[in-house]
């Protein structure tokens, strides 16, 4: 049964009640019934999950100063177990992100009850009582600067959710995560953990979703740095480019993110470039100073490394540079297979006919058949309805409508750049 989790409005007043009481005895709460009702009703955090126009259901927290505790999670009894309650939970984070909240804690009467979808969530049962806690990633005042900077703080059930490109991360799990996770162990083995990490590909490969999903695994606030927006500075880029390694210096933890690095590390040549001379300078003063400071790393991404100037690529700038490619048969049949969950196909006709499609054009064609088949049943008027969703003609049309990216001149291109520039 799928259901919709979002914040909580003033709408769901009367549904969340109605299931609070109908829970009531099943999932309780130290909190009482009324001091719930008086947490909605003053606006406090929260978050419901709806199906069919009903809240099947709800998280509510009460927040004081830098804290904040889950007065109550209450799911109907028929949707226990299918990952409602972290993904309640995960929606309640972002809101408390942003009220500066830095610890969060559910005192459960059973830990039986809720633990599953706690831990999920990223929560720590404390010792001897039925206590969870969970401590959210960023340090009370530094939401405003998370703020400014457009950054988010991640669900930490990204990197699982990343499917296939098993290669690709587990070298970036060994290589980039573990000895920031483990900085003792890596020192006593004389690893240094990394700072920076340029990802390279051809366009549509995954490159920013990787990016978001190292943050995830890390738990570290994630900021995305646009050099369109840098650009919007009265001083221009290079002060733009400036101005926001000054602010990202007063977060504690950071993934740093920079989508299309060719836009202000071109390699300094050439008729036309002088323009950008004054950027790259920028760039390379800024990341070392970046690179000082331990619990932050920088992930840069480009569809044309040999485009970069030399100077930013070479080692003591980027520690890692790794290509990201299209999915292989593995990632393709895990994409699909996400997809078309709960659907009769035949997954390896479907398999074999997105070979060379990007992560991103698989994305779009699931879409397009998942659409092809909400538009047949839409308009299946007084017939019986159609539940089984998209069929796996529905999948190969959307397949053969796209014009695939990874033409062959690109895919030798990008086996090129792998040979002459990786380093992993």
């Amino acid at each position: 049964m799928p259901w919709l989790v979002r914040e909580y409005q003033d709408e769901d007043f009367e549904g969340v009640v109605r299931l609070l009481d109908a829970t009531g005895a099943a999932q309780a709460s130290v909190f009482s019934f009324g001091e719930c009702i008086v947490a909605l009703r003053a606006r406090q955090a929260s978050a419901v999950a709806v199906h069919a126009g009903e809240v099947v259901g709800a998280v509510i927290a009460i927040v004081a100063a830098d804290r904040a505790w889950v007065a109550r999670l209450a799911i109907s009894e028929e949707l226990r177990g299918q990952g409602m309650a972290s993904a309640l939970l995960l929606a309640l984070d972002r809101q408390l992100v942003t009220a500066h909240v830095r610890r969060v804690g559910y005192v459960l009467p059973h830990e039986e009850l809720m633990a599953d979808g706690l831990r999920k969530a990223g929560y720590e049962a404390q010792p001897a009582v039925a206590y969870f806690e969970k401590r959210l990633a960023l340090e009370p005042g530094q939401a405003a600067v998370l703020d400014a900077l457009g950054g988010e703080v991640l669900s930490p059930r990204l990197w699982d959710d990343l499917l296939g490109m098993r290669e690709e991360k587990a070298v970036i799990e060994r290589r980039v995560i573990a000895p920031l996770v483990h900085p003792e162990l890596a020192a006593q083995h004389g690893v240094v953990a990394p700072r920076a990490v340029l990802l390279f590909g051809p366009p549509g490969t995954g490159k920013t979703t990787f990016a978001r999903a190292v943050a995830a695994k890390l738990e570290w606030p994630f900021v995305e740095l646009l050099p369109s927006r840098l650009a919007e500075e009265d001083a221009g880029l290079a002060a733009g480019l400036r101005e926001a390694f000054a602010q990202l210096g007063q977060l504690d933890r950071v993934v740093v993110f920079i989508d299309e690095i060719e836009e202000i590390a071109a390699a300094r040549q050439g008729a036309g470039m002088s323009r950008l001379h004054g950027v790259t300078n920028e760039l390379l003063k800024v990341i070392p100073t970046f690179r000082q400071r331990s619990n932050r790393l920088l992930v840069a991404a480009t569809n044309a490394v040999h485009s970069l100037d030399p100077a930013v690529v070479r080692p003591g700038r980027f520690d890692y540079v790794i290509p990201i490619g299209s999915p292989d048969e593995e990632a393709r049949r895990a994409l699909w297979g996400s997809h078309t969950r709960g659907s009769v196909v035949d997954l390896d006709s479907i398999v074999a006919a997105s070979a060379h499609l990007t992560t991103a054009e698989i994305q779009h064609a699931a879409q397009s058949a998942a659409q092809a088949s909400f538009e047949r049943e839409l308009l299946d008027d007084g017939a019986e309805a159609v539940t089984d969703g998209a069929t796996t003609q529905d999948y190969l049309t959307a397949i053969g409508a796209i014009r695939p990216s990874l033409v062959p001149a690109i895919r030798e291109a990008f086996e090129a750049d792998t040979r002459t520039y990786a380093r992993r």
